[in-house]
């Protein structure tokens, strides 16, 4: 549904109302991904000023992927029932609040708090403003030109967190907790007044409360026992108690959900394959990137001695890369269709990958690293906003915030999963010594384990290149009395009856444009 307010000119140009709303949602996906990014830099500062322990330190990052990777669920189903533009403007204001309060504490338990706060929020803003763009521009090129420029914002949020983390813990890492606050704030003013207002959701049967506690506290049990697994041991007691807990509480809800009237999840939007394939091929792209950005950044500081800014400034070319094609993924989308691209870019990033596998002790930057990170820069810029556009498209705007809740759910709980399965993967191999070469050792097969996750997501995408582009087709519904009618008044292209259907443009599943009824 496109909003009035919002309507592209009928020259096909975007007006500069549709311009600004959609930069109101990039700024906030923006400073999601940048959030997620930043504070890795400035751990060691915070850790010395504020004397916190190395475990302790760990929650600063762990709190906010708690509060986010928790909460998906209920972020994107809250935004369906109670508003999208109302659910997304308070929880940005709740953001700038926790990076202001983060900014200004002296003590861990505060800072960890306000960490999670965020990550709360975030929880909510994520899914409400896919949704908002989903509702927003009419699905087909308009939304995939528009999520193109939004996950390119939030790819790009992720790359330059590195960079300005670098530069901002140089003066002081409380800059780094500030500079969303700001942003945050801005954006805020911007949305209420440029925002199109949504509509409550009038038939939704209740309101889920078993599913919404059992969802959410499975999907923070999750995170929570997959975050901790690495320090108290994937196979102690703890752990497997944990998990076993998770699955009990999935169980339940699934049980719950079907059963209910008006469920936080439609387990029906799972029997797409399409969906699956989203869904799972998010999992797969984020976890293997992020546990590739941290072998690599222990890599470069630990081993090369770079400082955080070199090591920062050695990611920038993938994030440039992401950024400058921000415009014309979308018409690559309409072109060749998401299964394609998703394909593209994960062959790409296995490519990456395994070139990264040849790294020494004194690697050659341009010979080496810089391939590397050309070739996951390419990947990210195709394979993040395909995998949005593939997860929302055919899904009614009712359904918009829950699915954009469950791809980001598939986000963060795939990158917690991975990171936390290639750590272990290192910390297996790190007995060997700890002579340089030792430990750079310890990290290949963590690699390993990174391009495999690359593969499996390849191998995901495969089955859907086999769905054939369906043919153009043109249906004209016609009634008993249009037939008597004869084929003349068909052939004129008028329908003699009310009971006639216009014909609509349509793109399906796969992200290819169709017409039909």
């Amino acid at each position: 549904m496109t909003s009035p307010l919002t309507t592209p000119t009928t020259e096909g140009r975007w007006t500069p109302r549709l311009w600004g709303t959609l930069l109101v949602l990039c700024a906030a996906m923006f400073l999601d991904a940048l959030d997620v990014s930043m504070v890795g830099v400035a751990l060691p500062s915070i850790g010395s000023e504020l004397d916190l322990s190395t475990s302790t330190l760990q929650w600063i990052v762990s709190g906010y992927i708690l509060g986010y990777g928790g909460l998906l669920l209920l972020g994107g189903r809250t935004a369906d029932l109670l508003g999208r533009r109302q659910v997304f403007l308070v929880a940005l204001g709740v953001f700038a609040l926790a990076s202001l309060l983060g900014g200004l504490v002296d003590s861990g338990p505060l800072l960890i708090a306000s960490r999670f706060i965020k990550g709360l929020s975030a929880a909510f803003t994520a899914p409400a403003g896919l949704s908002i763009i989903t509702t927003t521009f009419a699905e087909g090129p308009l939304r995939n030109r528009a999520l193109s420029i939004y996950t390119t914002c939030a790819a790009t949020g992720f790359s330059m967190g590195l960079v300005l983390s670098g530069l901002l813990t140089e003066a002081s890492w409380r800059l780094t907790m500030l500079l969303p606050a700001p942003i945050a704030l801005l954006a805020l003013l911007v949305g209420l007044k440029l925002l199109p207002r949504s509509e409550r959701e009038k038939d939704h049967n209740g309101y889920d409360i078993p599913g919404a506690v059992l969802g959410t506290a499975s999907m923070l049990l999750l995170v929570f026992t997959v975050v901790q697994a690495p320090e108290v041991g994937w196979a102690s007691t703890r752990t497997l108690l944990s998990f076993l807990a998770v699955a009990v509480l999935l169980t339940v809800f699934v049980r719950v959900e079907r059963r209910s009237a008006g469920p936080l999840i439609r387990l029906g939007v799972l029997r797409s394959g399409s969906q699956i394939r989203a869904q799972l091929g998010a999992m797969a792209f984020f976890g293997s990137y992020v546990g590739f950005q941290f072998l690599v950044t222990l890599y470069m500081q630990s081993l090369l001695g770079w400082s955080a800014l070199h090591t920062a400034l050695a990611f920038l070319p993938a994030g440039a890369l992401v950024a400058l094609s921000s415009t014309k993924v979308g018409a690559v989308v309409d072109r060749f269709g998401t299964p394609r691209l998703i394909a593209v870019g994960f062959v790409l990033m296995v490519a990456g990958y395994a070139l990264f596998l040849r790294i020494s002790l004194d690697p050659g930057y341009a010979a080496v690293i810089l391939p590397t990170m050309l070739l996951i820069g390419a990947a990210c810029a195709l394979i993040f906003p395909s995998l949005n556009i593939q997860a929302t498209n055919g899904v009614d705007d009712h359904e918009q915030g829950m699915v954009s809740g469950l791809l980001n759910t598939s986000v963060q709980v795939g990158g917690a999963l991975f990171l936390a399965v290639v750590t272990a993967v290192v910390t297996a191999n790190s007995s060997a010594g700890s002579s340089p070469q030792a430990v750079l050792d310890s990290y290949r097969p963590g690699l390993i384990v990174v391009t495999g996750i690359a593969v499996a997501g390849l191998l995901i995408t495969l089955p859907g290149l086999r769905t054939r582009r369906p043919r153009p087709t043109v249906v004209v519904a016609r009634s008993a009395g249009n037939d008597s009618m004869g084929n003349g008044s068909v052939g004129n292209g008028s329908v003699g009856n009310e009971s006639a259907r216009e014909d609509s443009v349509r793109e399906d599943s796969e992200g290819r444009v169709a017409i039909g009824d």
